[in-house]
């Protein structure tokens, strides 16, 4: 006889995100950089002096639930409209009665404008009397950049918080306060969750508690229980209702490191294909895209280096598109960032010298700053000869003039052949043959007199 699942007896019927939805300051999860004790917002929300604000940032992030619970905070009415749903018609009743209630009993209003974006200008402009004259104070809710999609005159009368997708750690405990919670979530399911399934339905997520949530339930209510009465939730089955395949691949672990291993191997040995597929796996595994271009930075500058100097430009300024867009856009200028440096001439030369120098620095005698290279700007400079003697390179013929800037003779710089570096090779080493053709330098301070 087939087993009758549970969750039909169960009485909930709207989405688990909707019912685990926190209400209050203490089951709020994430956003710390604005939510933590001390910061402004969560001052103002407890101290109920809330000021028109707008809230953006990604889906699932907890904007509305932010909403509401400040509207459990606060002394103001509450109000809601849609930037979807609500019109004009419906947005000047809500503000007359918001005038009309500020006048008869002295309580403001507090109005929650969901997707706020979805306005016009002209239905914007409608809320602007009303929010400069203190009858509402807004709250809108956007996933799209304020200072771009909401006229200017809303932004510079409202304060502009941002919310971050969600970590790993902090999905995870969303789900497990789901698992667990008899009243809203499915605590009285008889659930045996796979960590494994837990770990990658927090990673593949995206930062999204709504997704993380919503599948959560899926799992829960189309997987019929087995034989021993509880439903069991493996891997294979969040694979599946989630619809994304997990990939052999730990945020901190092995295969964390040997993929970016592999990955940067890839751009310095020059095969864009091999650096295409790591960077593939990383995006599918959910990898911060900041991480992965930070890589990129280093491995244009280490591995590309002086022989095209463009690498490091385009991989900074892939680096910076990622906080503009972030995922999925963000895909294309990261790879145009890997084929361009997978190509590209190579040359280490860089680093070589600089830990050259370095080394030199730590473990050698500390020279001292010839005298004609001291500061000379500033009263009894000139008493003491600091600067006499110094040549300004631009007084000479092609800004050149050869004179000891070390007072050591030193070589860390070891220039390639590779790219462009082949003309600044020619040019430094001209200048070297220059500098060791001038007599020693005299400009140094004479040793200190033993005490």
């Amino acid at each position: 006889m087939a087993v009758k699942h549970p969750v039909e007896q169960s009485g909930n019927t709207s989405p688990l995100a909707a019912r685990m939805r926190p209400s209050t300051l203490e089951d709020y999860v994430g956003q710390e950089h604005i939510m933590a004790p001390g910061k402004l917002l969560r001052r103002s929300i407890e101290a109920d002096r809330i000021q028109s604000l707008i809230l953006y940032g990604p889906p699932g992030t907890g904007k509305t639930t932010l909403a509401q619970i400040i509207a459990h905070h606060t002394q103001s009415h509450f109000e809601r409209l849609s930037g979807v749903e609500s019109n004009v018609a419906e947005m000047r009743r809500t503000l007359a009665t918001a005038t009309q209630r500020l006048a008869a009993t002295g309580q403001s209003t507090l109005l929650f404008v969901d997707e706020i974006h979805r306005f016009n200008k002209s239905q914007q402009d409608v809320l602007l009397p009303d929010v400069e004259s203190g009858v509402i104070q807004l709250i809108g809710a956007t996933t799209h950049n304020p200072f771009f999609f909401v006229n200017a005159p809303l932004v510079s009368r409202s304060q502009i918080f941002e919310l971050r997708p969600l970590d790993a750690e902090c999905l995870k405990r969303l789900l497990k306060r789901a698992l667990e919670d008899e009243e809203r979530g499915l605590g009285t399911l008889p659930l045996k969750v796979a960590p494994a399934a837990l770990d990658h339905l927090a990673h593949i997520a995206d930062g999204d508690a709504r997704k993380a949530l919503n599948a959560l339930e899926i799992a829960a209510t189309t997987t019929d229980p087995h034989e021993d009465g509880h439903i069991h939730i493996s891997l294979e089955v969040m694979e599946a209702c989630i619809q994304k395949k997990a990939v052999v691949y730990d945020g901190d672990g092995d295969a964390h490191y040997d993929t970016i291993s592999a990955f940067i191997k890839s751009m310095r040995g020059g095969d864009p294909d091999a650096a295409l597929y790591w960077l593939a796996k990383m995006i599918h595994a959910g990898e911060d895209p900041r991480f992965i271009t930070r890589r990129i930075m280093i491995c244009a500058a280490e591995d590309v280096g002086l022989a095209d100097p463009m690498a490091l430009v385009l991989a900074q300024a892939a680096h910076q598109t990622v906080e503009v867009i972030g995922w999925p856009e963000a895909r294309i200028p990261i790879a145009e960032a890997v084929i361009y440096i997978s190509g590209a001439p190579k040359s280490n030369s860089a680093m070589k010298a600089i830990d050259l120098a370095l080394q030199d620095v730590q473990s050698g005698e500390t020279l001292p700053v010839p005298m004609h290279l001291r500061d000379g700007h500033y009263a009894g400079a000139e008493k003491l000869g600091h600067g006499k003697g110094y040549r300004y390179a631009h007084d000479f013929p092609e800004h050149f003039v050869a004179q000891d800037y070390l007072g050591s003779e030193k070589t860390y710089y070891e220039p390639t052949e590779q790219g462009v570096e082949r003309k600044l090779k020619e040019r430094i080493l001209t200048w070297r043959e220059a500098f060791r053709s001038q007599k020693p330098s005299v400009n140094h301070p004479s040793p200190s007199p033993p005490h």
